[in-house]
Parts: C-alpha cells; structure tokens; sequence
C-alpha cells in the first residue's frame, strides 16, 4: 500500500476516510509510543497519508489528539432508570473504562499539564465533552426521598470526577486497584439523607 498523496481540488468535498484513519491512527500510535511519541510524522505513517493531508485538517499534533481521544469520553451515557445505586454503579464502571482507554491514559496527563501551563488553550472538543448532565440525569430519575436536599448534585459530581482521574492517572492511586464499587458507595452516602433533613428529587 502507498501513502495517500491525493490533494484536494477547490471545492472538492473533504475526505471523511481519510480523517477517520488519522484519528484512529493517532489512538494506536499515541497506545504504543505514548504522548511523545504521537507525532504528526508518527500519526501519519500510521495512517498512511502523507504529513502534509493531516496539516490541511488540523493545525498541530494536539488537536489531532484532542479530537482523538475525547469523543471516547463521551461513552458515560447511562439511561437511568431510576435504581440509583445501580445506575450510579453503570455511570462509575462506564467512565472509568472510558478514562482507562490506553490512548486517553497517554494524552491525557500531557494536556492538563499544556492547559494549566497557559500554554495550550482547551479547544471545543475538551469542552464539549462532560459526564455532569449524564449524572444530572441519574439523580433526577431518582426515588422521592433518596437525595439530600442540602447537598448540591454538582459538587457530588465535582468530587466523584476527581476520585475517578485519580485511580487513572495518579500512579499510587491506580496501583492500590480498589473495586468501582466503592467509589459508588461513596457517592451514595453524600447524596443520602440525615435523618430528619428535607429531601428533594434532583433537578
């Protein structure tokens, strides 16, 4: 098989093959070599497109990432079904498969550090993507009486999301291997009522 050195013409469509072979591309390489290793030379070998096909779509090696890997986030989908503890342990299990995947465990650490070092801007692709409203959901389906009406679902949210990137990503979190359940349990016992505090269905 041959690069494909094939350059577009004015207003010819672009090709959605070759982006998906890219993307996919840029999963395997970024799963075999690691962040460093995914560069746009890398990617497109892999691909087998030339490096100059990748340029005209994305502008650099991070946004080939970034759209590489984040849509596999988006897997955290749970129709709730108004079982809570089962459907917060369907959400947990769901997520935590999607943040393991190799080429997101790769990328990942290495973006958050370009973000927070000012030196890469989150394109949509980062912010398109969050669990919050699939969570959001769980909890508004939720029996009468089973959450606390003091306790803001976004917090929960904010504190389940950090507890699930640090048995991915810190290694002496994910070493120790706890089950998924107790993350679930967790979560549980800050959504629950004390005794004699007002509940509320989520909204």
């Amino acid at each position: 098989m041959t690069l494909d050195a094939t350059i577009s013409a004015p207003g010819r469509p672009r090709d959605a093959r070759i982006d998906d072979r890219v993307l996919q591309a840029t999963r395997a390489v970024l799963a075999a070599r690691g962040f460093d290793g995914a560069t746009v030379q890398a990617i497109a070998s892999r691909a087998r497109v030339h490096t100059s096909a990748i340029y005209r779509r994305w502008p650099s090696r991070i946004e080939i990432i970034e759209q590489a890997v984040f849509p596999g986030l988006s897997a955290a989908d749970v129709r709730p079904t108004g079982n809570l503890p089962r459907d917060l342990r369907r959400f947990v299990r769901s997520y935590l498969a999607a943040l393991g995947e190799p080429a997101v465990r790769a990328a990942m650490p290495h973006l958050l550090a370009l973000y927070q070092g000012g030196r890469e801007a989150p394109n949509g692709a980062w912010l398109g993507v969050s669990a919050r409203p699939g969570f959001v959901a769980i909890l508004a389906a939720a029996q009468p009486g089973t959450l606390d009406a003091a306790v803001d679902p976004d917090d929960v949210f904010d504190v389940l999301l950090g507890a699930m990137l640090a048995r991915v990503l810190v290694p002496t979190v994910a070493r120790r291997e706890r089950p998924a359940e107790r993350l679930v349990e967790l979560v549980l016992r800050l959504l629950r009522p004390c005794d004699g505090s007002a509940t509320r269905a989520a909204t």
